[in-house]
C-alpha cells in the first residue's frame, strides 16, 4: 500500500520539555538524515502524552536507531529496555541514565519493585508519562524474506499487567541501509524507511483471564499477526500465513545464526 509524503517532526508536550534528547538529537539527526528519508503511513501516530509501548519488527542492527529517530519525529522521546548490568558501566550508565532508558534485570528473578524488572519499569512508565520501545522478537527475525517470526511474551506480558496501550509498528527499508547482520552502513544513495504505527492492540478478549503461559502466548500471537499484517502493507505483498518459527528450522531464537 502507498505511504504518505515525509512527516514533518510532530512537537508534543513531551518532545517540547527540554531534555537531554535534545542534545542527541543534534548529534544524531543531521548526519541521520543525511542517509535516511522517513515516509509514514496517514495513520502512524503515539498518544502525545502518557505512556505507551512501541512494538515493531526487527530485520537489522540498526533498526533502534531507525525506530528511535521515529518514535521522535512522531512526538515521543525513544527509550528502551536495557540490562540493568549496562548501567553499572562507567559513561555507558551515565548515558542511558541521561537519556532515560529502562534498566531491566534479564534474569527473570523477582527484584522487587524497584525498576530492575518489567513491573518496576512499568511503573515508572506510568508514573512519569513515558513510552519504550520493546522488540518482541526479541532477536533479528530468522526468516529468510524478513517477515516477522514468532515473538517473544514480554511485550503483551507487560502489557496485560500493567493496562499501558500496545502499539504494534512495522518499518521497511532498514535491510538497504544495513542487511541483516551487516556489518557495514550504505549511507549512499539515500535511503527511504516506510513506517506504519497501527492502533492499539485491543487485549479485551484476555480481560479477567489468568496471565499464564496460555494467555501471553495467545496474545503474542495476535501482536505477531499485527505486525505481520502492518509491514505486508508497507510490501505490498501478502505476509506469510504462520510466523516463522526457529525451533522447526533447527535455529536459536537469539544471536546471529
Amino acid at each position: 500500500m502507498a505511504t504518505t509524503e515525509k512527516r514533518r517532526s510532530i512537537w508534543t508536550p513531551e518532545k517540547r520539555r527540554p531534555s537531554f534528547f535534545w542534545f542527541l538529537a543534534a548529534l544524531v539527526l543531521p548526519l541521520w538524515s543525511a542517509m535516511v528519508g522517513y515516509r509514514f503511513t496517514p495513520s502512524s501516530a503515539l498518544p502525545a502524552t502518557g505512556p505507551f509501548i512501541l512494538a515493531p519488527n526487527h530485520y537489522s542492527e540498526i533498526d533502534p536507531i531507525a525506530m528511535g529517530v521515529a518514535a521522535w519525529r512522531l512526538g515521543r522521546q525513544p527509550r528502551f529496555m536495557a540490562k540493568s548490568s549496562l548501567f553499572k558501566v562507567p559513561f555507558l550508565g551515565w548515558l542511558l541514565r541521561a537519556s532515560g532508558q529502562i534498566p531491566v534485570e534479564r534474569s527473570g528473578s523477582p527484584r522487587g519493585a524497584g525498576s530492575d524488572n518489567p513491573m518496576g519499569a512499568a511503573s515508572v512508565l506510568i508514573e512519569k508519562g513515558r513510552g519504550v520501545i520493546v522488540y518482541p522478537e526479541g532477536s533479528l527475525t530468522r526468516d529468510p524474506n524478513l517477515w516477522p517470526m514468532r515473538g517473544k511474551t514480554g511485550a503483551v506480558r507487560l502489557a496485560l499487567e500493567s493496562g499501558i496501550p500496545l502499539y504494534p509498528a512495522a518499518h521497511w527499508g532498514t535491510q538497504l541501509l544495513m542487511p541483516r547482520y551487516g556489518k557495514a552502513i550504505h549511507p549512499f544513495p539515500r535511503k527511504l524507511i516506510n513506517v506504519s504505527v497501527g492502533k492499539p492492540l485491543d487485549l479485551s478478549e484476555f480481560k479477567g483471564l489468568p496471565i499464564d503461559q496460555k494467555t501471553v502466548t495467545a496474545a503474542t500471537k495476535k501482536l505477531m499477526d499485527a505486525i505481520a499484517k502492518l509491514l505486508a502493507e508497507l510490501r505490498g505483498e501478502p505476509a506469510p500465513a504462520e510466523r516463522w518459527d526457529p525451533s522447526k528450522h533447527e535455529q536459536t531464537s537469539t544471536g546471529r545464526f
